[in-house]
């Protein structure tokens, strides 16, 4: 009888999982175990490739930094109208190494000169607000470097910048 009971009873067919189902309970936990795996794996071991010597000395400068003061420099700038303006600058550079500062004065005719010819094509509107001037740092910097050859140039100071 447990027999026919059996044979009789229908067959029993398991539901299919339904699509919100399988992302819930499947899909989601594997994507956040995943990306939260791989973001661990990228924050604790990438770091620990370099040798520590290489970073220690890049944050330790081997000397206090070096500063040059340059006379200042007024230049006409390009006119759009029939009105001419001027720029007048005072700036400062740093050197790569104090030794550079007894080779500076040496080329500083040439650091000069390459500033004068930029500088003459300069407009006003492209010193307007702190990105023309970041601009103006980066291609005074540029510059510099080129013009100062065996003397390292590392950065450009402001001191006066005035457009009249």
């Amino acid at each position: 009888m447990a027999e026919e009971a059996i044979e009789a009873a229908p067959p029993v067919t398991r539901k299919k999982m339904s699509g919100k189902k399988l992302v819930l309970f499947i899909l989601l936990p594997l994507l956040l175990f995943g990306g939260g795996g791989a973001a661990a794996w990228f924050l604790l071991f990438q770091g620990a490739e370099t040798p520590e010597g290489e970073h220690a000395a890049e944050e330790v400068p081997e000397h206090p930094p070096v500063y040059f003061d340059m006379e200042e420099l007024t230049v006409n700038l390009a006119a759009t109208g029939k009105r001419n303006a001027y720029l007048k600058l005072k700036l400062t550079l740093e050197l790569g190494k104090p030794e550079d500062q007894e080779v500076l004065p040496n080329v500083l005719p040439r650091v000069e000169d390459s500033f004068q010819v930029y500088l003459r094509g300069v407009r006003v509107e492209d010193l307007q607000g702190s990105d023309g001037l970041q601009r103006l740092r980066e291609e005074l910097l540029m510059r510099a470097q080129k013009a100062a050859a065996p003397a390292e140039v590392k950065d450009i100071l402001f001191k006066v910048v005035q457009v009249q």
